[in-house]
């Protein structure tokens, strides 16, 4: 933690990951903040997490933790050692665990206070955590003297430049503290369906702005994640504008032919279609091309692993293998388990954020392992619309594939959002023509660019992709089961 001073309120970090940015810089120095929430939502590790940052980022920085009737020290610690922010080399010289439950239960409201503000004095402490507020309340003669304690000790941060943090149980946002602290930070621990669910809400902030709603939360061996929602990381993408746009090209000539020479540099592209049309082949094609002319490419994957993906790719002419080695191309795989949406958008573009080679392709390998990550539905537009518009504010060109139907007569996105959100959209379909199947291409919508309208065959053969020329020997072939226009011997007869 350390302390920022940019000409207006004086704040502490906590470097918990993107919590400070939910707060715009971290909380206010001498400030009282609650912290509440069910047991098992991460109060214990949060302030701990804070407290262990604070020592690790400023040398003269000491904690004091109070526990009232909570968890046993030695049990806490117990816990704590499994985290990597905890140093127990910081104990007790410089994080100081003090049980105040004694002075609560002999001297009331008065002892405990005194013990604060003793130990305070004593340590020089930077941070202060009351941990269990409830005790406090259920010990005070009345409602009266619990909000003359929670006064008190604001005096006593304001006095000693410390930042407390309050630690109870989940309760109304109407309480008595509630409107008396600075700031009111909610962990929730819940089921949505069959999954459970962490997330942080921030429902008052004196003194500074803040990103409202419900942002999810992770706990691992770093300690608490914190995820922002993506529609509202990037709600105002950059107006920053690359220039010299570019074609980029998938190395299909006749399939560059029909684009106009490429996609735009710097656009979202959907490629649709049914299972086994060729969806992942022809998105590999597209990084394996770029990464020809030394352009850094991602591929981004739920569904099949790498080691089956890069040798079934190679079996067709794909070899992907020496640029991977090369750190060309990137095979980032998310197996579809129980993933948040908006940690698989962070894990996507903050490598790309922190790379200097700029101008890069990316193939997301099925839109819908984001979209089965979404706690909310209702919020899949506006995440995809958000992921799309940063992607092209970091000058990527992306590809981003999309399941149909195997047989079906009418050409529908599963999810219309998506076509929404991108400026391309390209078709891989089959077609049934004399008890044949025929994979099919067709370019469907292309802005800012001229585009071929011919239906063309797909071929996907060991020497790689092959796109022939106009398939127009049948008609009504989008529907999956062509027409044959006459018989005619010959080239472009199937």
């Amino acid at each position: 933690m350390t302390q920022v001073d940019d000409g207006g309120p004086r704040r502490i970090e906590t470097a918990i990951p993107r919590l400070d940015y939910i707060l715009h810089g971290g909380f206010l120095r001498a400030g009282t903040y609650a912290v509440q929430g069910p047991p098992g939502s991460g109060k214990t590790i949060l302030a701990n997490q804070i407290c262990f940052n604070a020592m690790r980022l400023q040398a003269d920085m000491r904690c004091v933790y109070v526990t009232l009737l909570v968890e046993s020290h030695a049990k806490m610690i117990s816990h704590l050692r499994a985290m990597r922010f905890f140093d127990e080399a910081l104990v007790p010289q410089r994080m100081v665990y003090v049980s105040g439950y004694p002075a609560l239960q002999s001297q009331g409201l008065t002892g405990l206070l005194q013990l604060l503000r003793k130990t305070l004095r004593a340590h020089h402490a930077g941070v202060l955590v009351v941990d269990g507020l409830e005790s406090v309340e259920q010990a005070a003669t009345g409602h009266q003297a619990y909000r003359e304690f929670v006064h008190e000790l604001q005096g006593l941060a304001t006095m000693t430049d410390a930042t407390v943090f309050l630690l109870s149980n989940l309760r109304d946002r109407a309480h008595d503290e509630n409107a008396l602290v600075d700031g009111v930070v909610e962990l929730s621990d819940s089921l949505i369906g069959p999954r459970a669910v962490r997330e942080l809400t921030v429902h008052k902030f004196r003194g500074s702005d803040y990103l409202r709603g419900r942002h999810e939360v992770a706990i691992d061996a770093s300690g608490i994640v914190v995820h922002p929602r993506t529609e509202i990381q990037f709600e105002k993408p950059s107006g920053h504008a690359t220039e010299m746009r570019k074609r980029m090209p998938f190395g299909i000539p006749s399939l560059d032919q029909m684009i106009g020479g490429g996609l735009p540099s710097g656009s979202t592209t959907a490629l649709l279609g049914s299972p086994g049309t060729g969806k992942t082949i022809l998105g590999l094609s597209f990084l394996l091309d770029g990464a020809r002319s030394g352009e850094p490419g991602t591929y981004f994957g739920f569904f099949e692993p790498p080691p089956r993906l890069i040798a079934k790719s190679r079996k067709l002419g794909i070899d992907l293998q020496p640029y991977i080695d090369d750190g060309l191309i990137e095979i980032d795989w998310h197996p579809p388990l129980e993933h948040m949406m908006d940690s698989l958008a962070e894990q996507l573009l903050e490598p790309i954020r922190q790379d200097p080679r700029g101008r890069r392709r990316v193939f997301i390998d099925g839109i819908e392992g984001f979209r089965t990550a979404a706690v909310y539905p209702e919020r899949v537009p506006r995440f995809l619309s958000a992921l799309t518009n940063q992607l092209r504010t970091l000058d990527v060109t992306t590809l981003v594939s999309e399941e149909l139907d195997l047989f079906t007569p009418m050409i529908q996105m599963p999810n219309p959002e998506l076509g929404n959100v991108v400026e391309s959209v390209i078709l891989l379909r089959y077609v049934e023509l004399r008890s044949q199947l025929h994979r099919l291409i067709s370019i469907l919508k292309m802005r800012e660019s001229i585009y071929e309208t011919s239906i063309r065959e797909f071929k996907i053969t060991d020497d790689g992709i092959e796109v022939s020329a106009s398939f127009d020997t049948a008609e009504q072939i989008l529907t999956g089961t062509g027409i044959m226009r006459g018989s005619r011997s010959g080239e472009g007869a199937p």
